[in-house]
């Protein structure tokens, strides 16, 4: 998450949206027990009741308790009653601006506020949200209600980022399990209707392009993050990328083959990685089945391999005679604007799964953060992490666009991550 400038949604419609997407973040506890609440599998993941109680310490520490906001919208805030303070410590993640945090690790342990405090606490939030929501439209060309629409629409696409993020962790920790428990299929069956609906048995036809020239990044008024500034050039050579994603089958064959075995397909650091955490397969694969949100069910072959890092992608590609895409590659082809393809937009781009490409995660040309806490996230990670493309199926409406910049370390494979290879041309 990091500042932006923008909004994805018109005024009117602000209310029902806050409404809709903090509803939902409640909703994806329901099916859950009060113990899974602070199941933490691993030191990248998170609780869901932790996940919960950040995104609410943002729009409380930066809409509703930011000194500015206090003063000019006094009255909307009158009834605003804060958490306890020492919540900021527990619930804030990488603001080292606004002040000290629980170790990352150790989220698990917070039993702490309970989830009924949490709750409450949301309730809360909400409610003087929706105040301030009409005071701000009531006068929106003020400088001060300007930035806090610009706030609440960064608040709620960062909350929309910890949904997935929710649902990720939660499929690592019940991974876990020896009892393997399903959390529901409704996921599941949203992916399979996705990847089928334009399955074919082999890959199709490679897309080219003719290279030259392209802009890449984002100069629009519409909502975006910061990282995705400011539109520039880059030359490209002729390339060429696949129509869709890598399937399971086709990854089954790349392990039969030795993948796993053959050093001269690693990266060094990768190779490293592989051997010392033994990796054989694809993340939750479990011999002929793997294991997803819905449990247990059987792979199929036709579906795309996911869970797999960087490193994972960038050897099958070699061993496939390809490579991974840039990601200037990658947004050209998904841009119907630059693209010379038939389609709308590049097949399988959004919706299945986030896709690794080529790119390291650094800053455009002339790229700066935003001054103050609210910019201390995209920018300072720019560092040791690899560039991701596109939207998965856990992806909540509103974070599919061509210009989109996801990034990891290139060891992770726990989201929901898959491959589309590229060639030179």
């Amino acid at each position: 998450m990091a500042v932006a400038t923008g909004t994805s949604t018109a005024p009117q419609e602000l209310l029902a949206r806050l409404q809709v997407v903090r509803h939902h973040s409640v909703a994806l506890i329901a099916p859950l027990d009060p113990e899974d609440l602070c199941l933490q599998g691993m030191a990248d993941a998170s609780p869901p009741k932790w996940h919960l109680g950040h995104t609410t310490w943002f729009f409380e520490t930066f809409l509703l308790e930011a000194a500015c906001f206090k003063a000019h919208f006094r009255g909307a805030l009158a009834a605003f009653e804060a958490a306890d303070p020492r919540w900021g410590f527990l619930f804030n993640s990488y603001y080292d601006s606004v002040g000290a945090r629980h170790p990352r690790p150790e989220r698990g342990l917070l039993t702490r506020p309970p989830i009924d405090g949490v709750l409450a606490w949301r309730k809360r939030v909400d409610a003087s949200l929706e105040a301030v929501l009409d005071a701000a439209l009531a006068e929106p060309s003020t400088p001060e209600a300007i930035r806090w629409l610009q706030l609440l629409e960064l608040g709620l696409q960062h909350e929309q980022q910890h949904q997935e993020l929710l649902l990720t962790d939660l499929l690592d920790g019940f991974s876990r399990n020896p009892l393997e428990p399903a959390y529901g299929g409704a996921y599941e069956s949203q992916y399979e209707s996705s990847y089928q609906q334009d399955w074919s048995p082999e890959p199709g036809p490679w897309l080219n392009h003719p290279g030259g020239l392209v802009s890449i990044g984002i100069d629009s008024e519409a909502f975006h993050f910061d990282n995705e500034t400011p539109r520039h050039r880059q030359w490209l050579e002729p390339f060429a990328l696949a129509s869709r994603l890598v399937t399971n089958g086709e990854y089954a064959s790349f392990i039969a083959d030795g993948g796993y075995e053959r050093p001269e397909l690693w990266m060094s650091e990768g190779w490293a990685r592989a051997q010392q955490q033994q990796w054989q397969a694809p993340r939750y694969w479990r011999g002929e089945w793997e294991f997803s949100l819905g449990g247990r069910q059987a792979r199929q072959a036709q579906a795309p391999v996911r869970h797999l890092s960087w490193f994972e992608a960038d050897a099958y590609a070699r061993w496939a005679g390809a490579r991974l895409p840039t990601e200037a590659e990658w947004e050209v082809a998904a841009s119907q604007a630059q693209s010379p393809l038939a389609q709308a937009e590049l097949p399988q781009a959004n919706g299945l799964l986030w896709q690794w490409t080529a790119s390291p995660y650094r800053p455009y040309p002339g790229f700066a953060p935003a001054a103050g806490a609210v910019g201390e996230y995209n920018g300072k990670f720019m560092s040791s992490q690899m560039v991701l493309r596109g939207s998965s199926f856990l992806t909540p409406p509103g974070h599919a666009r061509p210009s989109y910049r996801n990034y990891y370390p290139p060891a992770c494979r726990w989201m929901a991550s898959g491959l589309r290879l590229a060639k030179d041309t």
